[in-house]
């Protein structure tokens, strides 16, 4: 049990710094907001899924789902 208990802690630092790595990367809202208008923002609007952008957001969302179902995982035995 005290195996498994420090795998999950390795695998949740990792998670961590790859959740924190990923967040820095992306851009804020607001980039891009001042030369950039009209059907630049609807090209970039259709294609949002499969740009870098839309794969960081996706990949964003599966760390954070990983990092508090882990948080949970590890803070069970505590009580």
């Amino acid at each position: 049990m005290v195996a498994l208990r420090i795998a999950l802690t390795c695998i949740f630092i990792v998670v961590s710094i790859a959740l924190l790595v990923v967040v820095l990367l992306q851009e804020g809202k607001s980039a891009g907001l001042g030369a950039i208008s009209g059907a630049a923002e609807t090209y970039w609007g259709k294609a949002k899924g499969r740009s870098m952008e839309g794969m960081l957001v996706k990949f964003t969302k599966a760390l954070a789902i990983a990092f508090v179902v882990l948080a949970a995982v590890l803070n069970i035995n505590r009580f």
